[in-house]
């Protein structure tokens, strides 16, 4: 269920913005559409990797270092990025590219304090694991 629901509901919301833009199906729409949905990929196949470690608050249940995240710490959040850049191009405006400018710092931070509550609980394990991963 806590992959299904996010998956089908991003979905959802992904037809319903692909579907209410009343400009014709050009080039750009498209490509906003695989980005988007290679985002959406990421952030479910994210979430599903981490299973019962999610959470919304940074906490330190257990040290998640296969699948996606043998190679990318934080991949909901570049993930979601993905996935915001396509709903950008779906929708045709390149001025809302500015809240990247906002969000990107705000992920930044937060895996910052992420990255603290791991390392104070799992110590070497993940500065080992920080060594050989991106973001």
């Amino acid at each position: 269920m806590r992959v299904w629901l996010p998956m089908v509901a991003g979905l959802l919301v992904l037809g319903w913005i692909f579907h209410s833009v009343p400009e014709p199906y050009g080039p750009t729409r498209l490509i906003g559409l695989l980005v988007a949905l290679i985002g959406l990929a990421g952030v479910i196949l994210s979430r599903y990797t981490l299973g019962r470690s999610f959470s919304i608050a940074p906490k330190a249940t257990a040290l998640v270092t296969s699948g996606i995240y043998s190679r990318i710490r934080n991949p909901i959040y570049i993930s979601g990025m993905i996935f915001l850049i396509g709903i950008v191009l779906i929708v045709d405006r390149p001025k809302l590219l500015a809240v990247l400018l906002v969000l990107i710092p705000m992920q930044i931070i937060r895996a910052r304090r992420e990255a603290a509550v791991l390392e104070a609980k799992f110590g070497d394990a993940y500065r080992e694991y920080r060594k050989r991963t991106w973001f």
